[in-house]
């Protein structure tokens, strides 16, 4: 056997060996250094595999004492770096020494001693070498993780060390001839191919009761968390659960905590976060989470463990967004909610005596914080009795008010801006589940007074630096977004508790006078939070308006009037995205809901010439806006005098109400694909209607109870509504059609027949697929209902022809009447021309004047 394949073979026996390496290689050699060889970095050659071979025997007296020898001399020829070519020998040497050391204690040094060497530089001669060597040394470094089995500390230590060293990278202390330092990221590569995290994070099962070497450990590891490769294998191997089920072990240094939760962040944010949640969703990681928490509420007084205890809550907050976790009954959740209020609502409980808040930094996160907690506690049910008892309404509510001295803790002007603002946004997410206690502690009334000093005068700087801030630098607009924002909450719960409540004190006269005094107060540079907030009062109002006449009444024609003036905004606007859309469908939300059904708001609408502007916002053909409107105007159509004011309109090139209905209907064929030649004639007279989606869908029997294709169509495009208002106007008298209006009117004027026969033509196909036989006098009243539909079907495409021949002799006539006058413009321009050059003749030639 030639000495590369006994090389090869060595290797391949190497126990905690991964992965066989095949690669040819030559007898790697190193330098045994003189003084004088060393400054010129020369180096003598060394068989590693005679030491390799040395090892390996067994049985002679004095082989250790030989073994120690070769091997020392081993250590002190790699001072200066390990050769990637020689990476696999050197750690198959360090795996024999370890092998030996539970029988053999003296080789505990050598192998401590390579170990150190691990933490130099590696070492390439070829460019190539980092490629050619990769599995060679993704193998070598796995190795150290499972060294950790071995029961030495210093051993360990070492490891971890060399680990660690990886990621701080220093130049070789000497330069050696003919090689190069490896790229500094090369270690790190190798570890992630080689699985080491994964390894190291089993090796803390072997260090319950050895503090010291668990420090460690949880050093290497939180450089390792700092790749997501390694990230996930240590997810696989159950890091997050495992370190977190240990926060609380004795640590006088208070390492262990400060770096275990590092580790977790960087799992979280590496890897899967669903995955990191599962794991520590069980009950021995939230009471450890529990037990961390409480110390550092009650004990930590630092800097540091301030930020730790902000850190350890955050981590608390995400795994508190699974259902699953055992929150409530571990007591974590009611500890949580007893923080959170504490400091508004006074508790006798042991846990928060004497606990107070600063104006500190942390602090003030730390109040956001446990904000951001009570929002994900109430979409678990079951802890709403937990914030019932904890009075978390009561305790939010103590925000919403007039700024003033805090009488609990002095936070500053710009903090108990950010705090105020971030508890109405926590309002209105918690109390639309806890109703009672709103309308126990006078909610409505706060909000109601607190928007008041919103809309007043008073001097008042906000500073708008925060996320809920944002836009209201300067005046109190922010407040005022969020106030109005708890309020819709409120109202579109439909309870007529809130909403008779809020009536009563006036509420829907004070949120008008606020649309009025928004329009006024802002600049361009408020433009979008003045337009969230009017978008905000109209929701509101309709909500408070809608199915109650008396309400509308109050509404009155103030609310109409501001109702017109966002109808009036420039169409220019809705493209700005601003905010003009959503102003506009609340503008139109609030038409339906506050004005259709109280007569005179409807008259006055009609007065101040809103249809006008309705059918202007409806030729902007913008299909987003047209439903509604349609839906609109067909409850209009109701009031007698709409008529008039729908045929009085006239759009662009003098186009008729009528006109853009119809351009409308042709419009919305087109895109749902109905059969129609190019004059718009009926083509299928047994599917008039039939769009491509009914062409595409095969009939299917259903239960009763559940609509068809045929009846659903009427609900999903606009024809219906289209249908609907001009049935209102009168088919017979539209003005302003022309003769391809007219031919798309037929149709239009018999959709309600052609929808009857489709559904019956639905209803016989399906009998027949459920193999069904009517009785006789049944069959023949059902062919003859479909036999007529198809009738009507072909009596409007007569119609439409007659129409369109009609139009084309009277398109021939007006040609002809056309030719005619141009003709005769013709021979006038003739004889006009020979009287010219008869008075010519005569002027310029005698013999023609004499004649």
């Amino acid at each position: 056997m030639s000495t590369a394949e006994a090389a090869a073979t060595a290797q391949a026996r190497a126990p905690g060996s991964r992965i066989k390496s095949s690669s040819p290689r030559q007898i790697p050699v190193v330098g045994v250094v003189t003084e004088d060889e060393e400054a010129q970095g020369v180096s003598e050659p060394m068989d590693l595999n005679r030491v390799i071979k040395l090892l390996e025997e067994t049985g002679k007296d004095d082989l250790e004492e030989k073994q120690l020898i070769s091997v020392k001399k081993m250590v002190q020829c790699y001072q200066n770096g390990l050769p990637l070519r020689d990476l696999a020998q050197i750690f198959k040497i360090l795996n024999l020494c370890t092998g030996k050391i539970k029988k053999q204690p003296h080789f505990l040094e050598p192998a401590y001693n390579i170990l150190k060497l691990c933490g130099l530089p590696f070492l390439k001669k070829k460019v190539s070498d980092e490629i050619t060597y990769a599995e060679d040394t993704a193998n070598s470094i796995a190795l150290l993780g499972d060294l950790m089995i071995i029961p030495s500390s210093e051993l360990r230590i070492q490891i971890c060390k060399c680990i660690i060293d990886f990621y701080h990278a220093e130049p070789p202390k000497k330069h050696i001839t003919g090689y190069q330092q490896a790229s500094s990221s090369y270690k790190i590569k190798m570890a992630e191919v080689g699985g080491l995290a994964k390894t190291m994070v089993q090796s803390l099962a072997l260090l319950e009761n050895q503090l010291v070497e668990k420090l460690w450990v949880l050093k290497a590891l939180q450089h390792l968390s700092a790749s997501e490769v390694n990230c996930t294998l240590m997810v696989k191997a159950q890091a997050a659960s495992g370190i977190c089920a240990h926060l609380n072990d004795p640590d006088p240094s208070g390492q262990l905590l400060f770096r275990s939760s590092e580790i977790l962040w960087n799992l979280l944010e590496k890897s899967s976060k669903e995955e990191i949640i599962q794991q520590l969703s069980n009950l021995e990681c939230l009471l450890a989470l529990k037990k961390v928490l409480k110390n550092l509420f009650t004990r930590g007084l630092s800097h540091y463990d301030r930020q730790l205890r902000n850190d350890i809550l955050v981590i608390t907050t995400i795994i508190s967004q699974n259902p699953g976790a055992p929150m409530i009954e571990c007591g974590f959740t009611r500890d949580l909610i007893l923080f959170a209020t504490f400091n508004e609502v006074k508790s006798q409980n042991p846990l928060v005596k004497g606990l107070k808040f600063s104006n500190s930094y942390e602090d003030f996160e730390l109040k956001k914080l446990l904000f951001n907690i009570i929002v994900t506690f109430y979409k678990d049910l079951s802890t709403i009795q937990l914030l019932i008892d904890g009075k978390v309404i009561l305790a939010l509510f103590t925000y919403v008010k007039k700024p003033e001295k805090h009488k609990i803790v002095e936070w500053s002007a710009a903090q108990y801006e950010e705090l105020q603002l971030h508890a109405i946004a926590t309002l209105s997410s918690v109390a639309p589940f806890l109703i009672d206690e709103y309308m126990l502690y006078q909610g409505n009334a706060h909000v109601l007074a607190f928007l008041e000093w919103c809309d007043s005068e008073d001097s008042f700087f906000s500073h708008g630096n925060s996320f809920h801030g944002t836009g209201g630098r300067g005046n109190k607009f922010a407040q005022m977004r969020y106030s109005l924002r708890l309020l819709r909450a409120m109202v579109y719960l439909e309870h007529e508790t809130i909403n008779k409540d809020l009536c009563e004190k006036r509420a829907i006269q004070q949120l008008i006078g606020i649309f009025k005094n928004t329009i006024s107060k802002y600049n361009d540079k408020e433009e979008a939070i003045v337009l969230e907030i009017q978008s905000d009062i109209l929701l509101i109002l309709s909500g408070l308006c809608e199915h109650h006449i008396p309400r509308k009444e109050i509404f009155g024609t103030e609310g109409v009037d501001i109702i017109l003036h966002v109808m009036k905004t420039d169409p220019k606007k809705l493209q700005s995205g601003l905010g003009y859309n959503v102003l506009l469908f609340s503008t139109l939300d609030s038409i339906w809901c506050c004005i259709l059904g109280c007569y005179p708001s409807e008259d006055y609408f009609l007065e101040k010439e809103g249809i006008f502007l309705l059918l202007d916002l409806m030729a902007l053909n913008q299909k987003k806006f047209c439903n509604l409107i349609l839906g609109i105007m067909v409850e209009f159509c109701d009031n007698p005098k709409t008529a008039a004011h729908v045929n009085a309109w006239r759009g662009k090139k003098d186009q008729t109400a009528a006109s853009l209905l119809i351009k409308l209907w042709r419009k919305e064929e087109k895109e749902l694909g109905v059969k129609r030649d190019k004059h718009g004639k009926i083509v299928d007279t047994k599917k008039p209607l039939f769009t491509s989606f009914q062409e595409e869908q095969k009939i299917t029997p259903l239960p009763a109870n559940c609509p068809t294709i045929a009846v659903m169509d009427v609900a999903e495009n606009i024809r219906a509504k289209i249908y609907a208002v001009l049935g209102k106007l009168d088919f017979e008298n539209l003005p302003g059609l022309s003769a391809e209006d007219f031919v798309t009117l037929c149709i239009i004027h018999r959709y309600l027949d052609f929808k009857i026969g489709e559904i019956w033509n639905e209803i016989y196909e399906e009998i027949k697929l459920e193999n069904l036989r009517p009785v006789t006098t049944d069959k023949k009243i059902l062919e003859s209902i479909i036999t007529a539909s198809e009738n009507i079907g072909k009596m409007v495409a007569s119609l439409q022809s007659e129409m369109i021949e009609s139009q084309a002799r009277q398109d021939v006539q007006n040609e002809q009447k056309v030719y005619t006058k141009v003709q005769a413009t013709h021979k006038q321009r003739e004889l006009a021309n020979k009287s010219w050059e008869n008075f010519l003749a005569r002027t310029s030639n005698v013999k023609t004047l004499k004649q």
